[in-house]
């Protein structure tokens, strides 16, 4: 039994540092922001220096540096790619935002418009513009069934 202290005993600082890890990865798991897990790869890291056997300092180093690092390079990416929000549009809604292709000439009184493989008819959104059979055009918004057009966005 006395083997087992002293092993705790000469890795006191890679048990702290991986009971760190440890911590901010369960307060990662009730935030999901991505932040406390980039601490606690940090941690992780410097409980792998101390296993080495890094210094104190070293190890604190080497926690802060790998934390850093990953919050300011890691981080931002795995947010804007894990936490994208799923588009919630469908139907006609989901047209808004694409381009479709003038057939029949569109001002503000009407006109018809090939969008996403239909015939639409479609009105200029400000009511003043005109487009010609063949520009590309906008949609900006679906009334019932009629496409609001601008210029292509």
């Amino acid at each position: 039994m006395q083997s087992m202290w002293d092993w705790f005993s000469e890795h006191a600082w890679v048990l702290a540092w991986a009971g760190t890890a440890l911590i901010l990865g369960t307060i990662e798991l009730t935030t999901l922001d991505f932040f406390f897990l980039m601490l606690a790869i940090g941690a992780a890291s410097g409980a792998v220096a101390a296993g080495l056997g890094a210094e104190f300092l070293v190890q604190l180093l080497v926690a802060v540096v790998v934390s850093v690092a990953l919050l300011g390079v890691v981080r931002p990416i795995a947010k804007k790619r894990l936490l994208k929000p799923t588009p919630s549009s469908f139907g006609a809604a989901a047209l808004v935002g694409q381009n479709g292709v003038v057939i029949e000439r569109v001002d503000g009184h009407g006109g018809l418009i090939k969008l996403a493989g239909e015939t639409w008819s479609a009105r200029s959104y400000d009511g003043r513009s005109t487009f010609e059979a063949g520009d590309t055009v906008g949609v900006v918004e679906i009334r019932g069934a009629t496409a609001m057009v601008l210029d292509e966005t």
